[in-house]
């Protein structure tokens, strides 16, 4: 390493206050000017001047150790950027989630390289700083509060084994070890350090998560780490099987669902935030960071698409586990090792990303009724098998268990896809994904040779279709309904060509389509629903749904208006940040991305529209799944 100047006290005391990185850190970092970072078993997001605002150890869904995303500094963030006002730039390496990012100040450049290194079954943050240019002060500030930013660990500076000095914070069960060639030093329960990087110095720090009982840990091969994390992740992408456009978009997408599918457990998280909100100061403020039987799903199905299977078989096994006991005990979602009691609070001490409250952890949702996540999950499993996925014993009886269970209950109401807080009612769309679970397993039985009550089951698929024809559908505007008492209309309703419920050209598929464009637009998105309506008992409004946009874009491809999909799709792309990354929501007014982030569902559905076009493009059959891939 080379030699590294220490700012003198004096200056730094002078300098710090009005520094440029410290007024921009004060003012709440826009959603989309985060990257992530990941290791597929937990995920942080740094924000483009250099503050970890957002990390959860030693897992997607565990309590926060830096959590000034929904707070301030002193709820814990990690910054490590230039004093002075800089320009930055930044990208992924390859495919993975390395990140790069190059600072330039009038006195010069560096570049600072963030990671979660892959692989190893640890639990580390690797930061690493190079002069590229000149010289540059950077800011290093570490303020570790374990419990989503409410405790404040007891700090001290300790040996390792080999005689190393690290700083060890420790809060009941989490242990946290800070490394580096210069060590910040501690100042009001902050730790803090000012130093000069000039071209060629190169330093490394990195942060591990322990349980509180183990010992200090050994030091990473930070090099070998960064380069066998990035080989990883270009393998993985390289075994991409989708030809079609967008193909940047499309990778990169597949690589965020890699992300958030649990390498060890196979559970597959809906994003790994909580709480960012829907409408900037609402209450529509949810915890993503679990395992929705839906969302993971259709994540399937995405992947399946561009040929990656052995996820379907992780995810699978981690569903037999999970779901195991008596069937009627299903839920809609569930923690990332399986695990059902999601529990609903609110965190106090957290103002909320731009004062949104409440805060929550958890999800009252879970314990809902939603009649479309079987349907969602035979969808994904019947494609698996399609593609070559055998059935274990055990994943087979599951199967016919849940299925078995669904006769007994078929007709009730339910909350829905959208996990409705107001009544439940028959929305179409669930009724719809009854119809293809009957109709999914029945497939199991014709064409698998698996046994079945396949008689029972197409019974049931047959009145539940012809129900839905009559109660579910509005012959005076010729559109299917959100549910069986209103006129209003859902974009959920787009997804009922997509599990082959009607043909795209059927004049009611063709007229749904017209009503939800109609009703549902605002300012070029699509809304998933009319809040105005009351339906879903929340105060407040929301902001167009990513993934809804999308699944216009795979409506109008499916019907022939080819140049609407291209153009409708390109405006999306144009709401991804620079890093190709997703939010659950869109502000068109602000042109801001907004809900939790980054958001599964946008992406599984933005690879859902490319293929669709890839399909209209070459004269298929629009399927959403990528069909020639």
């Amino acid at each position: 390493m080379s030699h590294v100047r220490q700012a003198s006290p004096r200056h730094r005391q002078a300098r710090h206050p009005r520094s440029a990185a410290s007024r921009v850190e004060r003012v709440t970092t826009p959603i989309g000017e985060y990257a992530l970072l990941g290791d597929t078993e937990r995920a942080a997001l740094v924000s483009r001047h250099g503050a970890i605002d957002w990390l959860c150890l030693p897992r997607f869904d565990s309590p926060a150790c830096f959590a000034a995303l929904l707070g301030t500094d002193d709820h814990g963030r990690w910054f490590l950027g230039p004093v002075e006002e800089a320009s930055a730039t930044r990208s992924y390496r390859g495919s993975s989630f390395v990140l790069d990012t190059v600072h330039e100040t009038a006195t010069g450049r560096v570049r600072v390289t963030d990671l979660m290194p892959f692989g190893d079954g640890r639990a580390d943050v690797v930061r690493v700083v190079e002069g590229l240019d000149g010289e540059v002060e950077m800011d290093h500030q570490w303020v570790v509060r374990t419990g989503y930013g409410k405790i404040l660990p007891w700090v001290s500076r300790v040996e390792d084994a080999a005689g190393q000095t690290v700083i060890r914070a420790i809060a009941g069960p989490d242990m946290l070890v800070l490394r580096g060639d210069r060590l910040p030093e501690p100042e009001d329960h902050h730790h803090r350090d000012v130093f000069t990087v000039r071209a060629g110095d190169r330093l490394r720090f990195s942060m591990t998560w322990v349980p509180s009982w183990c010992p200090v840990p050994e030091a990473l091969d930070i090099d070998s780490r960064i380069e066998d994390t990035v080989c990883h992740f270009d393998d993985w992408a390289d075994r991409n099987h989708y030809d079609g456009p967008y193909p940047e978009a499309v990778t990169r997408s597949l690589l965020v669902l890699r992300l958030l599918t649990d390498e060890l457990r196979g559970g597959i998280v809906a994003a790994p935030t909580t709480s960012l909100p829907e409408d900037i100061g609402g209450e529509r403020n949810w915890d993503y960071r679990y395992c929705w039987l839906r969302d993971a799903s259709l994540t399937l199905e995405a992947l399946l698409a561009c040929g990656y299977v052995d996820e379907t078989r992780l995810w699978r096994d981690w569903l037999v586990r999970a779901v195991a006991g008596d069937p009627s005990d299903l839920q809609i979602m569930y923690g990332v090792d399986g695990s059902r009691e999601l529990p609903e609070r609110e965190l106090d001490h957290l103002p909320g990303y731009e004062g949104s409250r409440p805060v929550r952890v958890g999800n009252g949702a879970v314990g809902q009724r939603q009649s479309d996540v079987l349907g969602e999950v035979m969808i994904a499993l019947d494609r698996a098998r399609a593609l070559g996925v055998t059935e274990s014993g055990e994943s087979w009886s599951v199967q016919r268990a849940l299925v078995s269970d669904l006769v007994e209950h078929w007709d009730q109401t339910d909350h829905g896809l959208w996990e409705i807080r107001g009544p439940a009612q028959h929305f179409t769309h669930s009724r719809v994904m009854v119809w293809a679970a009957f109709d999914r397993a029945m497939r199991a039985v014709e064409d698998g040779g698996h046994e079945g009550d396949v008689e029972t089951w197409r019974s049931l698929r047959d009145r539940v279709h012809a129900e839905v024809c009559e109660r579910g559908y509005d012959p005076d505007r010729n559109t299917f309904t959100q549910h069986y008492d209103t006129r209003q209309v859902d974009a959920a309703l787009l997804q009922l060509p997509v599990v082959g419920f009607l043909p795209w050209d059927d004049e009611r598929i063709q007229g749904t389509i017209a009503a939800v464009e109609e009703d549902l637009m605002r300012d070029g998105f699509l809304l998933r629903y009319r809040t105005e309506s009351g339906v879903d008992g929340l105060a407040g409004d929301e902001n167009p749904f990513l993934a809804c946009s999308f699944w216009l874009v795979t409506a109008f491809a499916g019907c022939g208006r080819l140049d609407d999909a291209r153009a409708l799709m390109e405006r999306l792309l144009g709401c991804a940040n620079d890093l190709g990354l997703l939010a659950e929501e869109y502000d068109p007014a602000t042109g801001r991305l907004v809900g939790n982030f980054p958001q599964a569902f946008s992406h599984l559905a933005l690879v859902q529209a490319a293929a669709a076009i890839a399909d209209a493009e070459h004269g298929r059959p629009t399927t959403g799944v990528a069909s020639g891939a």
